[in-house]
């Protein structure tokens, strides 16, 4: 994985969208919070998404863009990912699920995926979207609560539901990111959190996860924010045994004893919470 293109991705000037509705938010949404760079449209039908001209292939598109937010089927996605992939874009947004959480096919669909994709980053399959309120990219496909920020906190979550109501918060607590990961068939929650360190408009983040892919990765990302002074508050959904079996089936993430990331958490300095309105009065 390329991390200078991961680095376009996160904080992109110029976004490329795919689909119907979703497109059309990410469209609106970006240039109601103020984003100044290019937004090209992509549809093989459609003739304009949100008032924009639309390109009915990526091979149209004037320059390779630096974040895309592809909101298509499963199998459409595989073949704009590696189109993306083959012009040097900064990297895509998958919002389509029927990929590794629906089974062997899903799982052989999401290997597809990860080839299509090369060195090209990725984020999801089957994720809401991220919304970047420091650069104002909005790559979601719904309204959202957040406004422009020059600092904040950043937030990590498996989950699209709770994002999305995370961003409707009453508290003034300053979201810079919202970032949904979804599959996490590529990046996962150690890239992201690396690439909020990297930036350091974030002085805090905050993590709603149902599992960790990579143990060893998420072990260093975390060391780096305690080295660099940036708090983490995490919060594990999937406490009981019932909670657990449902974070499973959405994202096909694999989770453990409850009593473990307790261990795991206090090692690392992450402040641990057990409801949403505390991680969000904690951060």
């Amino acid at each position: 994985m390329d991390k200078l293109r991961l680095q376009r991705l996160m904080a992109p000037k110029s976004i490329a969208v795919f689909g119907a509705q979703g497109a059309d938010f990410a469209v609106s949404e970006s240039q109601k919070m103020g984003f100044k760079g290019p937004i090209y449209a992509v549809h093989p039908t459609r003739e304009q998404i949100a008032g924009l001209t639309c390109y009915q292939d990526v091979k149209e598109l004037p320059t390779p863009p630096d974040a895309a937010y592809i909101a298509v089927n499963a199998e459409a996605s595989i073949d704009i990912v590696a189109a993306l992939n083959a012009i040097g874009a900064g990297g895509a947004v998958l919002y389509a699920s029927g990929f590794s959480e629906v089974g062997e096919l899903g799982r052989q669909r999401q290997q597809r995926l990860l080839a299509a994709a090369g060195e090209m980053p990725i984020i999801g399959p089957n994720c809401y979207g991220v919304i970047n309120a420091l650069d104002k990219a909005v790559l979601w496909p719904d309204q959202h609560g957040l406004s422009p920020l020059e600092e904040g906190v950043g937030i990590i979550t498996q989950s699209g539901n709770v994002g999305l109501n995370m961003t409707m918060q009453q508290t003034g607590l300053p979201i810079a990111y919202m970032v949904t990961l979804g599959n996490q068939a590529q990046l996962d929650i150690a890239d992201i959190i690396n690439t909020m360190l990297d930036d350091p408009r974030i002085n805090a983040i905050g993590l709603h996860i149902e599992g960790i892919k990579d143990l060893p990765a998420f072990d260093t990302a975390a060391r780096r924010a305690l080295a660099q002074k940036v708090p983490i508050v995490a919060i594990k959904s999937g406490r009981t045994a019932a909670a657990a079996k449902i974070a499973l089936s959405h994202t096909s993430s694999l989770t453990g004893a409850d009593s473990l990331f307790d261990a795991l958490f206090e090692r690392l300095g992450i402040v641990r919470v057990n409801t949403l309105p505390v991680f969000l009065e904690t951060l």
